[in-house]
């Protein structure tokens, strides 16, 4: 489970490239970390899109998207909507059982296990500074925006 002030889970992903990424990589710099659920589905791609459109407005500001799809899957989304960020390959679903967004979930009636789309926050030393749990795409990421604002000023 995720809390604010605590580390991050440690991870080793592979990201569309075949880069294996840990959390190592991500410290030196705040980064952004966001939990999707499947590649070019609707508000995953919207989510994608509108972190790719944010980019100049993050600075420094490191960009990671995580789904269960595979490193393939993530290469053809980036390639079509120009996604200049890592998107990580977590097909065990280590991490995100790990950080607690690996849920129940149910839709028309049915219950199965699937991502709760999740965003999290970490400072230059992999410190979590935010979450924002059960996102609603539409105006999601203005909300990082807003909050990243004054840590960066």
């Amino acid at each position: 489970m995720l809390t604010v002030g605590q580390p991050f889970p440690e991870f080793s992903l592979p990201d569309q490239t075949g880069r294996v990424w840990t959390l190592k990589d991500l410290q030196g710099s705040a980064s952004i970390i966001y939990f999707y659920p499947k590649d070019d589905t609707s508000g995953c791609t919207q989510e994608a899109c509108d972190f790719r459109d944010a980019l100049p407005k993050l600075d420094a500001v490191k960009v990671i998207g995580v789904s269960p799809d595979s490193a393939k899957s993530h290469e053809t989304f980036a390639l079509k909507y120009g996604l200049p960020f890592p998107l990580l390959a977590d097909t065990e679903k280590e991490l995100a059982t790990a950080c607690g967004v690996w849920v129940q979930k149910s839709m028309y009636g049915k219950s199965y296990l699937g991502i709760e789309r999740t965003t999290v926050r970490l400072d230059a030393k992999g410190i979590i500074q935010s979450i924002w749990s059960k996102v609603k795409v539409p105006g999601h990421v203005d909300s990082v925006l807003a909050a990243i604002a004054p840590a960066q000023a």
